[in-house]
């Protein structure tokens, strides 16, 4: 079990009746998620992209995009403890911990920069070409998957921190996930409303999943019920595929602007971050999902992380007029 976070709730009393819908304030009061603490990250700016945690030295990695730099917030003690500043847009953070390294993929040089994993210093550079963008360490083979440019995923050998293929795709890739079981890929291609289904070794496309919805951005893999979860922008819903054969089975509305799926196996949960200010927590059952809370944020608090072995539900927040950049740490109830 982690080291206990600081607790430090100052919620207003009027912080829930002001920011939740009516209809769901009772869902939200019964604590499907618990506000734990808020982390900030000082002076940060503009747009937050992804999130990546160091589990043995409980160190969460923070994309600063509009800063040019990335954050490690010692999540143990509530604090940030480096900024890693001079680099170009990061929007996808990974940690593989086996060589010790962290990989942060830069949209607008489009390089991904090694640090060590324990003094942060530069460990190496990797050139993509352009837009690099979401990172997944393959539990499999160990390999460093990197989406990037006009239509790719890098793998990365973190033994020789070189690129060792490159799998092609149709248009720039968001969200990706691994079925490392199967070795295969799940990836979104919004540009051409198309989920591409790749044999991880080869790279060859095994499946094409057309879409009637646009801007699927976010994807989770739920392995224990073989499903895939693909959340949309316009319009605003989560859709589920069987991962066999692509088949929908369910379609449920949701916040607007999600930008991250997470699923709780724990609990048979979903939690959706969405930038419209709010977390979307569906609960799964063998046959459907039903909508459980929806928990107020703040606007633009579309990226977070879920990390089960922490219990946590990480949200980035960005700087408003509504107060500084933070993490803010949910904990799931019951």
């Amino acid at each position: 079990m982690p080291r206990p976070f600081r607790i430090a709730i100052a919620v207003l009393a009027g912080f829930w009746m002001s920011t939740a819908l009516p209809n769901l304030a009772h869902s939200a009061e019964k604590g499907a998620l618990q506000l734990e603490t808020k982390i900030p990250l000082g002076d940060v700016r503009g747009r937050i992209d992804h999130l990546a945690v160091d589990l043995k030295r409980q160190r969460l990695f923070v994309a600063e995009l509009g800063n040019d730099s990335v954050g490690v917030v010692d999540l143990a003690n509530g604090s940030v403890i480096r900024t890693l500043s001079g680099l170009s847009e990061p929007q996808g953070v990974g940690y593989e911990p086996s060589t010790d390294t962290l990989y942060v993929a830069n949209a607008r040089d489009g390089s991904v920069r090694l640090f060590d994993g324990s003094a942060y210093e530069p460990k190496g550079r990797i050139e993509l070409g352009s837009d690099a963008d979401n990172i997944r360490v393959d539990p499999a083979s160990g390999h460093v998957i990197i989406g990037h440019g006009d239509g790719a995923l890098a793998v990365i050998d973190p033994s020789t921190h070189s690129r060792v293929n490159n799998l092609p795709l149709k248009s720039h890739p968001e969200s990706f996930q691994i079925d490392a079981s199967e070795t295969r890929l799940f990836v979104n291609l919004p540009e051409v409303h198309a989920i591409v289904v790749l044999d991880g070794k080869s790279g060859k496309a095994l499946a094409t999943w057309k879409l009637n919805e646009a801007g699927n951005f976010a994807m989770a893999l739920d392995r224990e019920k073989n499903r895939l979860l693909v959340a949309f922008r316009s319009p605003p819903k989560l859709a589920v595929f069987s991962i066999a054969d692509g088949k929908p089975i369910a379609k449920i509305e949701t916040c607007a602007d999600v930008d991250d799926i997470f699923v709780d196996s724990k609990r048979d949960r979903v939690y959706l971050s969405c930038g419209a200010g709010f977390i979307d927590v569906f609960e799964t059952t063998d046959n459907g999902y039903g909508h459980a809370a929806r928990i107020p944020t703040a606007t633009g608090a579309r990226t977070s992380l879920f990390a089960p072995e922490l219990d946590r539900l990480l949200v980035a927040v960005r700087a408003s007029a509504a107060g500084p950049a933070a993490i803010w740490v949910f904990k799931p109830m019951p």
